[in-house]
């Protein structure tokens, strides 16, 4: 199971280099539609800031330890939620302006999304049941 997350991990995350793609992680699992990595401002804008559902939030980086536990520990629990919450996954390192726009100052940083707005925040790594605690609360059951 471990290794699984960590493949699907591994291909959701944006190629780089001079001959990188350009197109989005592709899947068909539950856990590939409600989670998805920004690609720039406006898609942060677009589905983040636009969106109808609840959003969390996982500003990290490659080279974070605590990050790459936190992250598939993550979309998993979002994956549970059957589409009543999204996730979205943002690179620190590729988009500095969001980081500095939402006061991230340490990696992971998980902000949880409403209408737009921050409505709560956590820095550092979490426990299933914390996680779960974090969702719930986001989405009011």
């Amino acid at each position: 199971m471990a290794q699984r997350l960590a493949l699907q991990r591994l291909l959701s995350l944006p190629a780089r280099g001079p001959l990188a793609s350009h197109g989005r992680a592709f899947g068909t699992s539950a856990g590939r539609r409600s989670t998805f990595n920004v690609q720039d401002g406006s898609d942060f804008q677009d589905r983040v800031v636009n969106s109808p559902k609840p959003v969390v939030v996982d500003f990290h980086a490659q080279w974070c330890g605590p990050c790459k536990i936190l992250g598939p520990r993550l979309e998993k629990l979002v994956a549970k939620q059957e589409g009543k919450v999204v996730m979205a996954k943002v690179d620190i390192d590729d988009h500095t302006d969001l980081a500095i726009e939402y006061e991230v100052s340490a990696v992971p940083t998980v902000l949880a999304m409403k209408n737009g707005d921050v409505v709560d925040k956590f820095v550092g790594i979490k426990d299933e049941d914390q996680l779960e605690a974090f969702l719930k609360k986001l989405i009011g059951a």
